[in-house]
């Protein structure tokens, strides 16, 4: 039976990176056994599981901390990372892709959350970025871009907000006007994760005329000449992924870097958000499930009124509860992930579903398990105020949680 890395912290007090050590056995507690992120896969399934929680242990978390307070990108971790085929998890294999589902894209994002939800959310928008090209591009597109992209020898950015087009995606106004065998692009795009230290950048922009039809997809390629970057943004989180504005100034585009068809921009960027969303719902559970741990682990040791918080009725009630939805959360983003797979009707319906319940409830284990911590949740030493951080954003990227309710309803209403 395939052994799953299980998280634990140390943290030192007047350190300024805490350290952490990965409990190589869930069964090794029975405590932890009920949230075993490892039940109900296949033998295949768990073993690169397993690789993504050591990879998380060993190159992620001993770093989190500093990747966090330097704001440091950390690339060649990344670039380790791919070399276990996780820069194109779901991109096929004839252009160096790992070929998997997207269940197992989503097993993989939550065990390497569990050692830093930053670096993870940025390998999953990359991700999700190859596999749009690697999609929607003709085999030139996909043959030029992609093998890059898996070994992450080169670094992807999706653009599709701007500083006046949020939530209301359709209503960009970055243009690209043709001119012969070229576009030139002129517009800004707004919090891009990546911007400035990408290579290559999925861009939406208008073609044609108003609203969602009149949106096509270019990639664009750093050193491109009219391209250029606003300054980096200062972030709650997030910080080992730089974010900026990316601007276009006249910025000349070939027509050959068109994915699909004028007017399908729209649809390609809608598609790729559908797994985006199941993405980022699967690094929220990665951050909740080290939080329980950590939870756990600060009530079996820290004392108050003569005994361990662990013989607090109440905690114990409030870590049971966090487990459950910890658990409930896992299901619902899995049975996502296979809907999208199957291509099945229910299939954004339930990626909004994800998203929406998942990324708040994990939010709320998270911000539980610092409460649980007290003082000491609110230092830095201390990796559960990270997490916290975080996974803040992923209740708004991705499409807003308010978005997810208008998808979810808008499909319940339709069938009325």
């Amino acid at each position: 039976m395939a052994v799953v890395g299980r998280l634990s912290r140390i943290a030192r007090l007047g350190s300024n990176i805490h350290r952490w050590i990965f409990n190589k056995n869930l069964k090794s507690r029975g405590i932890a056994s009920c949230i075993d992120p490892s039940y109900g896969l296949t033998d295949e399934q768990k073993e690169f599981q397993k690789v993504a929680f050591d990879f998380a242990a060993n190159e992620m978390a001993p770093h989190m901390a500093e990747w966090d307070q330097k704001e440091i990108f950390p690339v060649e971790a990344m670039r380790k990372a791919a070399h276990l085929g996780f820069g194109g998890i779901y991109v096929q294999p004839d252009v160096g892709g790992s070929g998997l589902s997207r269940l197992d894209t989503s097993i993989i994002f939550e065990a390497l959350s569990t050692g830093c939800v930053s670096t993870t959310a940025y390998m999953s928008i990359h991700n999700m970025c190859a596999w749009m090209i690697d999609t929607f591009g003709n085999n030139e597109q996909r043959e030029k871009f992609c093998p890059d992209l898996c070994t992450m020898e080169k670094f992807a950015s999706y653009c599709l907000t701007e500083p006046g087009s949020g939530s209301d995606a359709a209503s960009l106004l970055t243009s690209a006007q043709r001119k012969g065998d070229h576009y030139i692009l002129n517009g800004s795009k707004a919090f891009i994760s990546g911007g400035g230290d990408t290579d290559v950048y999925v861009v939406m922009c208008r073609t044609g005329g108003k609203g969602p039809k009149g949106i096509s997809c270019l990639v664009v390629e750093k050193g491109t000449s009219g391209l250029s970057f606003g300054k980096k943004e200062r972030k709650v989180g997030w910080n080992s992924q730089p974010t900026r504005a990316v601007i276009f100034e006249d910025c000349t585009v070939p027509v050959t870097n068109r994915l699909g068809e004028e007017g399908q921009g729209f649809n390609i960027a809608m598609r790729g958000l559908n797994g985006g969303r199941i993405n980022i719902a699967s690094c929220s559970l990665g951050a909740a499930h080290a939080s329980v741990l950590l939870a756990r682990d600060h009530m079996l040791v820290r004392k108050q009124f003569g005994e361990t918080l662990a013989n607090n009725q109440f905690l114990q009630f409030k870590l049971a509860e966090m487990a459950t939805k910890l658990v409930a959360s896992r299901l619902l983003v899995r049975e996502a992930a296979t809907a999208l797979q199957e291509n099945r009707p229910d299939a954004v319906s339930l990626c909004s579903m994800a998203k929406l319940f998942v990324t708040d409830e994990c939010f709320n284990i998270c911000n539980q398990a610092l409460q649980m911590h007290g003082g000491y949740g609110y230092l830095k030493d201390y990796a559960v105020q990270q997490f916290v951080r975080d996974i803040r954003v992923h209740q708004i990227l991705e499409g807003t949680n308010e978005v997810m309710r208008m998808i979810i309803s808008r499909n319940l209403l339709s069938e009325s």
